[in-house]
C-alpha cells in the first residue's frame, strides 16, 4: 500500500464526517462525525510522516496532540449535550434554540 491508499481512505473517511456533520440534526451523530474527520486527519498525518519524513515522528506526534483534543472536545461536547437534554429534552439541533429571543 502506498502514500495514495492512505490518503483516498483518509479523505472517503473525512467526505463522510463532513457529510454527517453537516446533514445530520442529533448533536451526538454530529459529534461522531467530528470525531470522524478528526480520525481521518490522523490517518494523512501519519501516512506523511511514514511515507515522507521518515525516521522522524512528527506525524505520530501531532496524531497524538490531534487525539488529545479530541478526547476534550468529546467530554466538553458530551457535557453540554447532556445539558441540553435535561434542560429541552431533545438533542435535536434545529429545536435548539437557545441565542434566539
Amino acid at each position: 500500500m502506498g502514500l495514495g491508499h492512505y490518503l483516498l481512505l483518509s479523505s472517503a473517511l473525512f467526505a463522510i464526517g463532513l457529510y454527517g456533520a453537516l446533514a445530520k440534526r442529533n448533536a451526538v451523530v454530529v459529534l461522531m462525525c467530528i470525531e470522524l474527520m478528526l480520525n481521518a486527519a490522523n490517518i494523512a498525518l501519519v501516512a506523511f510522516s511514514r511515507f515522507l519524513v521518515g525516521a522522524a515522528l512528527t506525524g505520530q506526534m501531532f496524531a497524538i496532540f490531534v487525539m488529545t483534543v479530541a478526547a476534550a472536545e468529546v467530554a466538553v461536547g458530551l457535557a453540554l449535550i447532556i445539558s441540553l437534554y435535561r434542560a429541552r429534552g431533545t438533542v435535536d439541533l434545529g429545536k435548539i434554540d437557545l441565542l434566539k429571543w
